[in-house]
Order: C-alpha cells, then sequence, then structure tokens
C-alpha cells in the first residue's frame, strides 16, 4: 500500500510518543519533496506552514521553491517537457492544464468518493482532462460586485438617485442599472466603478464575463470546437465597456489598471463599486470596515449572471520519482485545505465554505457561491493554446476596442487569427 496508511499509522502513534521524530522517524537520509508554488501567494504561505506537519507525519523534508506569478507557467512548461523534472509537485492554474496534460499525473485515486462530492461547482470538470483528474482543487474563486454599503444606504444619496432615474437607488443586478449607478456615483474625485484595461489575462476575462452575460457559449470556442468571435455577444460585451468608458464612470487612465490597482483605489474611498475576485472582500473589509464594504453576486447581462472561474490546483509532475509520497502529500494538503479560507478567503471544499459563510469577515462567500452557481458562469476553454490565443489576439483586441476601435471589425480579425491559431 502507498505511504497513506503510513499516514495513519503516524497519526495513531503521534497520540503515544508526540511525534514521528520522538518515535524515531526523521530527515536523516535526505528525502525531500519539491513544490513549486507563485512567490507571494497564498500557496506559499500554506504550503510553508504545513511542511513540518507533514514531515513529522512521513520523515519528508518539503522543500518549496517560489517563481511569480508570469514566471510559473513558463517554469511549468519547461519542466513537463524535460524528461528530468526538478519539482514532484506544482500549484497550476486552471487555464494552464491543457498546455501541461501531458506532463501531469493522473490523481483521481488520491481522493475518495466522499471528498470529491465534497469540492465546490465546476472544480472537478476544470481540472479533468481525456478521463483523468490532472490536480486536487486548492480554490475556487470568481469575480463578484464589492461596493460601499454606506454610500448605498445614505439617504440623500437613495432620494437624489430616484428623482434622476425613476427607480430606488439598489444594489445593482443588471448591466442598466450597474451602469446607472455607475454614473451617479461618480462626481467630487470619485468614480462609480473601475475597468480592467491593462494587458493580461484579468482585461480578457473581465470582457468574457460580460460576452457570457450576453449569451456566449463555449467562450471563443464553442462546445464543437468552432471560433465563435462573431456570433454578437463579444460584440455586445466590449459595446457596454466602451459604453463605461464614454460616460466617464471610470477612471481615465484605466488602461494601465489591472486588478490590484482598481482594489487600492476602492479601498482608498476613490470608487462606489469594482467588479472584482471575491477574495478582495477581506482586504476591502479591513482597510474601510465591514460596515461600508458589501458583496454581491456578479452583475448580469440579458442572458443572466455569468463569470469565470479562477480555480487553483495541486498537481504531481509525471518525471517526479516520487509520485506515491507526492500523492499522499496531495491528500495530506486536502485535510489542509482550510487554511486557504483563512489565509486567502477562498478553498475548494463546499464543508469549508459552509462553515465560514456567516462569519465575520467572509461576507464574500454567498456572493461568490450565488455567481459560481448561475447557469451562464462557465470554464474558459479547455484548449492547450489557450495562453497564446489570450495573450496573443485577445488582451490587444481589448485594448484597441476601448481605445476607440470597431468591435466587429477587430472580432472578424481575430476570428481568423484564432483559427490560424487552431489550425
Amino acid at each position: 500500500m502507498r505511504m497513506i496508511r503510513k499516514i495513519v499509522g503516524a497519526l495513531t502513534a503521534l497520540t503515544v510518543c508526540g511525534s514521528l521524530a520522538a518515535c524515531g522517524a526523521s530527515n536523516a537520509d535526505g528525502k525531500t519533496l519539491s513544490i513549486l508554488v507563485e512567490g507571494g501567494s497564498p500557496a506559499e504561505t500554506v504550503a510553508k506552514d504545513t511542511a513540518a506537519g507533514f514531515e513529522k507525519l512521513t520523515g519528508y523534508n518539503v522543500k518549496v521553491d517560489t517563481v511569480p506569478y508570469s514566471g510559473l507557467y513558463d517554469k511549468l512548461k519547461a519542466e513537463t517537457m524535460s524528461r528530468r523534472g526538478v519539482h514532484d509537485v506544482a500549484f497550476i492554474d486552471v487555464g494552464w492544464f491543457p498546455a501541461l496534460k501531458k506532463g501531469l499525473l493522473p490523481v483521481e485515486d488520491v481522493l475518495s468518493q466522499g471528498e470529491l462530492n465534497d469540492l465546490m461547482p465546476m472544480l472537478r470538470d476544470g481540472g479533468t482532462f481525456d478521463g483523468h483528474l490532472l490536480g486536487v482543487p486548492t480554490w475556487t474563486n470568481s469575480k463578484v460586485l464589492l461596493y460601499r454599503k454606506d454610500l448605498f444606504s445614505d439617504p440623500a444619496n437613495k432620494k437624489a438617485f430616484k428623482q434622476r432615474y425613476g427607480y430606488e437607488l439598489t444594489v445593482p443586478k443588471t448591466w442598466d442599472q450597474y451602469r446607472d449607478v455607475a454614473k451617479f456615483f461618480t462626481h467630487d474625485g470619485m468614480y462609480g466603478t473601475g475597468m480592467i484595461g491593462a494587458t493580461g489575462s484579468d482585461s480578457v476575462t473581465g470582457w468574457l464575463e460580460f460576452a457570457t452575460q450576453a449569451g456566449a457559449d463555449g467562450l471563443v470556442v464553442d462546445k464543437n470546437g468552432k471560433v465563435d468571435l462573431t456570433d454578437g455577444s463579444y460584440a455586445k460585451a466590449l459595446e457596454y465597456m466602451r459604453e463605461l468608458v464614454k460616460d466617464g464612470s471610470i477612471p481615465a487612465d484605466y488602461l494601465s489598471l489591472g486588478t490590484s490597482e482598481i482594489s487600492n483605489l476602492f479601498n482608498q474611498g476613490k470608487l462606489a463599486m469594482q467588479l472584482t475576485w471575491s477574495h478582495f472582500y477581506k482586504s476591502s473589509a479591513s482597510e474601510l470596515g465591514e460596515d461600508k464594504v458589501g458583496a454581491a453576486p456578479m452583475i448580469g447581462g440579458s442572458a443572466g449572471v455569468g463569470a469565470i472561474p479562477g480555480p487553483w490546483y495541486e498537481s504531481i509532475l509525471s518525471n517526479s520519482n516520487k509520485q506515491e509520497i507526492a500523492k499522499d502529500y496531495l491528500k495530506y494538503m486536502y485535510g489542509q485545505n482550510e487554511r486557504y479560507m483563512t489565509s486567502l478567503g477562498v478553498a475548494a471544499r463546499r464543508s469549508v465554505f459552509s462553515k465560514y459563510e456567516n462569519k465575520s469577515g467572509y461576507a464574500h462567500l454567498k456572493a461568490l457561491e450565488a455567481t459560481l452557481d448561475s447557469p451562464q458562469t462557465q470554464n474558459r476553454p479547455a484548449i492547450r493554446a489557450w495562453t497564446e490565443i489570450e495573450t496573443e489576439v485577445l488582451s490587444p483586441l481589448v485594448q484597441k476596442v476601448l481605445k476607440n476601435g470597431n468591435a466587429e471589425a477587430e472580432l472578424a480579425k481575430a476570428q481568423k487569427k484564432v483559427e490560424g491559431i487552431l489550425g
């Protein structure tokens, strides 16, 4: 049997002699499991905080190596293509699976059916390719709406909004409401909302989320494998983003703003709303106070609420010569999943969400759960060339259209470029 039996036995032994070291186990033979994570991320924090516990149980030292997010994919791609891997386990963004899958070990035997059933929606499907689960989920996430509760509840604001727009000021649920509220709160140095316009995956995600709310199904590549950028939903999404720009409801330097910059503006009291990853609620509530920050599900377009999940997984590199102990490490970390909730504000297990969703400091969880359960919420396409398509075609497309390009014309060009990449 695998090392998991040793773990069970060790748990029993710990009640007798306090630690495996006291019972004679040690790392004297140099046994080391190498883990690759994003530097400065909760993954690094949790990996380091749990390393001593795993060593006590197994005798294996956990060596945590870090790489910035911007270089992590390239590092993993090089390792998975190599005949000799440097690392045994790595943290992987869901969008990287299609390109890395040939270098990853199937891990469906790590978790029991009950443990798999405890995973949040779409996590199992997001990590499954060619019938194999290629990673154990660590957390799931999506964009939600964060807003200034104190501004929305202010009687003067309520009165002025109704006089101007003819209906009650409320937390927006639709495109029209979101646009009206954004215009209303734009005055005296405050903007109604922000927009991620900087080059990169988050600007693409923001656009595709509006597209899925407008009815896109399959996101760029439909379920039949056809590129569908000219179906209308993508143009509607870009046009809606252009309307927010023309309204002046977002900062003028939006083309240089990323997720962190927009979050900082919100925390500084310069934005009334932001559509952002749910875990940013914790920092905003800490900076402004829980009484001033609210969280609601993602807004919806003509097709309803929709978002793009952003889950991460722990995977085993198939080049590793320590695959069995690596599987035990994934099993062990599944048991430590609550640590991601306390450090980041999101996790992978339903049971962990249930435990925290009514606690102070976690008001974003119900908004996240509602968004993940929405019919139009869908994963990015599971295609090998996705990173190339996103970087070379989609990100420049968003910037060009927002600068005043013709949405339909640029989408037609992008359609041909993506078709060319996919062959």
